[in-house]
């Protein structure tokens, strides 16, 4: 669709990950410029095909964006040797198995690393590549548990609950893809590939703030808040006449211009609220004032008075409202991309911007399992199309 100006033009990277955190890793390098090629089982390919909501299953047009398709049977020799032949001018490989499968196949860190020195193996699983728990069949959700998140998302009298998004994954492919650009510059250095080992119960632990180091100190063990950050005041979502918004006035200054915002600037020196922590020790009823006040305002009549006073604050948004947001517009937040089906899709458009090397979707999601067999296999690695016909009887490709 585009010409590709992206950082990581030129670096080529093979993904053998399914479902979500492994591919979503490739997301982020291919939305950077990288060439990825998809390798997925003959048939119905990834399952993540058929994730989503709706009647036509359209995450996978998101997640597999940028990328090629081949197809290849990873449980024949014949699928695993073309994985093989695809690491040899490979800089990047991406997996998500249970620990101990690629060796079991033969793809390995030493194998193919036998073949191509100069590979970086991303390997993401539930608990890592080392430890007591390593072989366990793990998923984000179970990550998310042991990682601390599940035990403090939702109200104290109720079963915790899970984010709506799939947030153990999301950020371990967003680790893998961090220890790639790493294992890439440090390459440069060395001339070496590595393995960048990722579990998904410590990318989980690495977002979890102080939760471990205020136990550690104090035998402080956190707990359920619901909206709140306990201590943090005022952050919450407040009601309105007709809706709900968020202000986040907790810093000292700021808190004071909510006040005078409010027609109330005895509030900012009340001793009960004069100052951070006096502000967290009275949490609730700070917000139970602040609730009384919203409550008479429309959204709009709010939005504007937050905004001349300048305190942090907005709407919560849903897909609707960032379709038509003037914001989202001029950041080109979303994007727009051909489809056969729908004639085209928006969706998020790549995080971060680069002031020259622009990250962008430069092609729409194979439509297919094996879509590029032909230019992958015939064209990259000069396999004969007699050839690839055999393969393709044998149910390798």
């Amino acid at each position: 669709m585009d010409k590709n100006s992206g950082a990581l033009e030129g670096i080529l990277v093979v993904e053998l990950g399914q479902l979500i955190a492994g591919p979503f890793c490739g997301q982020l390098l291919g939305d950077m410029g990288a060439d990825v090629i998809k390798v997925e089982p003959p048939g119905a390919g990834d399952p993540m095909r058929q994730w989503g909501n709706g009647e036509h299953k359209v995450w996978w047009e998101v997640i597999a964006r940028n990328k090629r398709s081949v197809t290849a049977n990873l449980r024949l020799p014949e699928g695993r040797e073309l994985v093989r032949k695809l690491v040899v001018g490979a800089d990047i490989l991406i997996e998500n198995f249970r620990p101990g499968t690629m060796e079991k196949w033969g793809l390995g860190p030493d194998q193919l690393h036998a073949i191509n020195p100069d590979l970086i193996m991303v390997r993401i699983s539930g608990y890592g590549q080392t430890g007591p728990y390593a072989e366990r069949a793990g998923f984000g959700g179970i990550a998310e548990a042991m990682g601390g998140w599940r035990a403090i998302v939702g109200d104290p009298d109720r079963s915790p609950s899970r984010m709506g998004v799939s947030i153990g994954d999301t950020l371990a492919g967003n680790y893998g893809c961090m220890g790639a650009l790493a294992a890439l510059r440090e390459r440069e250095k060395s001339g070496k590939g590595q393995v960048v080992d990722v579990a998904l119960y410590e990318s989980v632990l690495q977002v979890m703030e102080s939760l471990i180091v205020e136990y550690d100190a104090m035998g402080i063990v956190r707990q359920r808040s619901g909206a709140i950050l306990p201590g943090i005041a005022p952050s919450n979502v407040y009601p309105c006449a007709d809706g709900e918004y968020m202000i986040g006035a907790n810093g000292d200054a700021i808190f004071a211009r909510l006040a005078r915002a409010m027609g109330r600037p005895e509030l900012a020196l009340d001793e009960r609220y004069a100052t951070h922590i006096s502000r967290g020790k009275h949490q609730a009823e700070l917000d139970a004032i602040i609730a009384d006040w919203t409550r008479m305002l429309r959204v709009d009549d709010l939005e504007r008075l937050m905004t001349e006073h300048s305190i942090p604050s907005g709407r919560l948004y849903t897909a609707p409202d960032m379709l038509v947001d003037p914001h989202f517009a001029a950041r080109e937040a979303i994007v727009e991309v051909p489809h056969p089906y729908f004639g085209s899709l928006k969706m998020q458009a790549p995080v971060p911007k680069l002031s020259r090397s622009v990250s962008g979707v430069r092609r729409p999601a194979p439509r297919v399992p094996g879509a590029d067999n032909l230019p992958v296999y015939r064209d990259l690695l000069g396999i004969t199309e007699s050839e690839l016909r055999r393969l393709k009887e044998a149910n390798a490709i």
